[in-house]
């Protein structure tokens, strides 16, 4: 059982996530911790019929959940320990806010940046700037463009 720090990851589509991810478990296995992992599904914008957009609800959350349980071995692979898994639905900031004010175990929020010209990403803007004040645990910013040896390195 890990006894160290909890390291959130959020769990995206984008490319960059894999060096967070690779980060976070690499931290955690020096530390003695563990990783957490948050997909965010985005509410059904078809809301036309109440029964098709109970059916994308439930479509989207099994597709998290079966990306999580992908990942999760991963994890364990890396980190020495499964991660724990939280699914939620909503917008993303608010949603990863809210899962660290519930959640005292998580101590680190690791996020992967976009290294392009446009930008870091929509979240890691968001949270280094006028969401900062509402985090209660440090950031870990890794950059996307980190190769798994460099992530090794550094960790």
């Amino acid at each position: 059982m890990p006894s160290g720090r909890t390291f959130l990851v959020v769990v995206d589509d984008s490319p960059e996530m894999k060096a967070a991810l690779r980060f976070a478990c690499r931290r955690a296995k020096a530390s003695s911790g563990q990783v957490a992992l948050l997909r965010v599904i985005e509410p059904a914008e078809y809301q036309h019929f109440a029964s098709i957009g109970n059916l994308m609800r439930a479509e989207a959350r099994q597709a998290a959940e079966e990306l999580l349980n992908r990942l999760a071995g991963d994890v364990n692979a890396l980190s020495g320990h499964l991660p724990v898994l939280y699914v939620r639905e909503g917008d993303p900031r608010e949603e990863l806010i809210a899962v660290i004010s519930e959640e005292p175990a998580i101590s680190v929020l690791v996020l992967g940046a976009d290294t392009g010209s446009k930008g870091p990403g929509p979240l890691v803007s968001a949270l280094t700037g006028k969401y900062v004040g509402k985090l209660r645990v440090p950031i870990t910013i890794v950059p996307g463009s980190l190769t798994d040896a460099q992530i090794d390195q550094i960790t």
